[in-house]
């Protein structure tokens, strides 16, 4: 059968199809067109800008950190540069393998391995991390030779921070070490500017002065505008501003006075404060054990952390800034200035010392060296009586007691140039009260007066109440930081140790008590250890109790358990008259106060007042505590080098004080 099409009905239904596919394409093309405005016109911009951001980098350059040096010039901590192996952990497919393979090629041992794998823990950011840190030249060329077979692996050159005498001087010094979570966080609340200038920077001070001066010690983060790749590799430097280094800290400490001092304390535990009580300068700041602070420069491994941190003798312990300890016979003086500036007792008044004093149906007893018989206020402190005080003590009541001691500095922070700093404990009635939520008990005002109970202070602040008393009642703020050096605009800014308002001593009454320190010095218990000084000083020995004394046990300094011993202490300045130094110095568990403290003060009298060096042979026999007054050829102090120098280092360090740091205050320094 033939069937004929209606050719008019194809026709129209062609034209149908192709108008509906024209209208197809016009609105695809429609679709392709307005994205191509919407990508080209309304977005410009943006993409412009992303493009740009992709084909150029914002590089920080992170500053050289500032150095830190002695009030003699010597350097305590500089930088060095070396090259540092890093992984990015976001381009490495598989990072065990390419860690295992980067093993063949440079010696990356498990240390570096742990260390690796905690901070990739601790990271929440892309950045690369260092597996392996201060490479030679030799494992540079090798690895540069192989570079293709490792992405995300690269070389940089960075800054490690370097102190040079080691364990000298640590605890002052502090360190530095990569920023953690927690620095992470607090930093969030930092000025938007602050914030700036940190990026790029992954190491921050931890402890010391890097820590209280982090802010001059850093410098001014600089930055590199580069053009890069597409796989990222920079082309050419577009624009750059460098950094600006940090400021250097010109210290007025003695490094060598310091390196002495912790050499006499040998394997022992205690610390030394020593100040310049015309200005607040400290001249030694002294806490033993110490350690190494280039140990945590690169991240500490486990073991070393391990060490330090379980170690019975607590190395990473300020004891300086933060070990409290009872004063013992070092607070009588105090107690004698209270007295006076109270009107409770006069210089003159006469107690009779039978040895044993009764309050309350209790007995308080005196060391087993004391002599009875009568005595007023100059022979109660050159002969230590403890019965004087004792009697003192609960005419003048625990609030008293602190109202007049608290302005000295004691149970108060000194506001030193460091952070850390712990308040001790001048006891007040109100003190116990918010501390234990119990009354004061008139029984325990008694054993205050002899530098026990809960008298507690640090070394700092007994050095800093003797300074005080030294000067005639003027006060400072103690600075360990003299002078902040601009080495961009060769400028010095000078940091004065804040005075402030004067205590209204009598000069009478301040005489009496430094009389009565230098007859300690001259006829009482230091009198062997001063003898033949070629200048008159002041001072009191003491000897605290560790621990408390059972119920008719004998008061003994030597005792089974050496933990257990007694401490011995010295506070004292120099020279009678003029003072220029004042100090205090605790020697845990080593006895009395006359045989392990006061030798250590006596040689740092000798070193600033006569530019006097112990001998070899009196600083081994010091360091046993076997010593009283030097023994000996005594050496010239400005002809000893530092511990790890020779003599022409020595001369080429005092060359470059001359130099680049100011002359020290006139009998401050040797």
């Amino acid at each position: 059968m033939l069937v004929l099409k209606n050719l008019h009905q194809e026709l129209s239904r062609f034209r149908l199809r192709v108008l509906a596919a024209g209208a197809f394409v016009l609105f695809c093309f429609g679709l392709l067109v307005a994205r191509l405005v919407w990508l080209q016109v309304v977005q410009h911009d943006s993409f412009a800008e992303r493009a740009e951001s992709n084909r150029i980098a914002i590089v920080p350059i992170v500053p050289n950190r500032g150095l830190i040096k002695d009030r003699n010039g010597v350097v305590l901590a500089s930088n060095y540069s070396a090259y540092t192996l890093e992984i990015n952990p976001e381009k490495v497919a598989d990072l065990d393998a390419t860690i295992e393979a980067l093993g063949q090629l440079i010696d990356i041992q498990p240390r570096d391995r742990r260390r690796f794998k905690r901070l990739a823990d601790e990271a929440k950011h892309t950045d690369s991390l260092p597996i392996r840190t201060k490479l030679t030249d030799e494992e540079v060329a090798r690895f540069t030779a192989q570079r293709y077979r490792f992405p995300g692996v690269e070389i940089k050159a960075r800054l490690f921070r370097s102190y040079p005498l080691g364990d000298i001087g640590a605890h002052l010094i502090g360190y530095i070490g990569r920023i953690n979570q927690a620095e992470k966080k607090a930093m969030d609340d930092w000025e938007e500017e602050d914030l700036a200038n940190y990026r790029g920077t992954e190491y921050i001070g931890k402890l010391g002065l890097e820590q209280a001066y982090e802010r001059e010690l850093h410098g001014t983060t600089g930055f590199e505008q580069v053009e890069t790749s597409a796989g990222g590799r920079a082309v050419r430097r577009l624009d750059h501003r460098p950094p600006t280094p940090g400021n250097t800290l010109n210290l007025s400490i003695d490094i060598k006075l310091q390196a002495l001092v912790e050499q006499l304390f040998g394997e022992r535990r205690g610390a030394l404060v020593a100040i310049d009580p015309r200005n607040g300068e400290v001249l030694a700041f002294v806490s033993k054990p110490t350690f190494d602070p280039n140990l945590f420069v690169d991240g500490i491994d486990a073991d070393s952390w391990r060490e330090l941190n379980e170690d019975i003798d607590k190395p990473l312990l300020n004891r300086a800034l933060r070990g409290t300890y009872p004063p013992g016979s070092t607070f009588k003086p105090l107690m004698a200035m209270a007295a006076l500036n109270s009107g409770k007792r006069a210089p003159g008044t006469v107690i009779m010392d039978n040895l044993t004093y009764s309050f309350g149906g209790r007995s308080f007893g005196s060391p087993e060296t004391d002599r009875p018989g009568p005595k007023d206020m100059r022979l109660a402190i050159v002969s230590s009586s403890n019965v004087y005080f004792y009697s003192l003590a609960n005419e003048m009541g625990v609030d008293l007691i602190h109202d007049e001691l608290e302005p000295f500095g004691l149970g108060r922070k000194t506001e030193i140039d460091m952070l850390g700093e712990v308040t001790g404990v001048l006891p007040s009635t109100d003190w116990k009260r918010r501390r234990f939520n119990q009354k004061w008990y008139a029984g325990e005002t008694i054993s205050l007066g002899i530098g026990q109970g809960y008298n507690n202070f640090t070394m700092l602040q007994m050095a800093n109440a003797y300074a005080t008393i030294a000067s005639g009642g003027q006060r400072f703020k103690p600075r360990l930081v003299r002078e902040i050096e601009d080495v961009v605009k060769h400028e010095r800014r000078r940091v004065a140790s804040d005075a402030l308002e004067p205590l209204p001593l009598r000069p009478a009454d301040v005489a009496v008590i430094q009389n009565a320190m230098t007859g300690v010095t001259q006829e009482g218990t230091g009198r062997q250890v001063f003898a033949n000084a070629p200048y008159l000083s002041g001072g009191k020995t003491g000897t605290a109790q560790a621990v408390g004394l059972r119920a008719g046990e004998r008061y003994s300094a030597i005792k089974a358990d050496e933990r257990k011993r007694d401490h011995s202490l010295y506070v004292g300045f120099a020279p009678t008259g003029q003072p220029r130094v004042a100090l205090a110095v605790i020697v845990e568990n080593a006895g009395w106060g006359n045989a392990s403290a006061a030798p250590i003060a006596r040689r740092v009298f000798d070193y600033l007042l006569a530019d006097i060096y112990p001998s070899e042979e009196d600083i081994a026999k010091t360091q046993l505590g076997q010593t009283f007054a030097p023994i000996g050829t005594p050496r010239r102090a400005a002809d000893v080098p530092l511990p790890g120098q020779g003599a022409p280092a020595a001369a080429a360090s005092a060359a470059s004080a001359a130099g680049s740091a100011p002359a020290p205050a006139s009998g401050a320094s040797r």
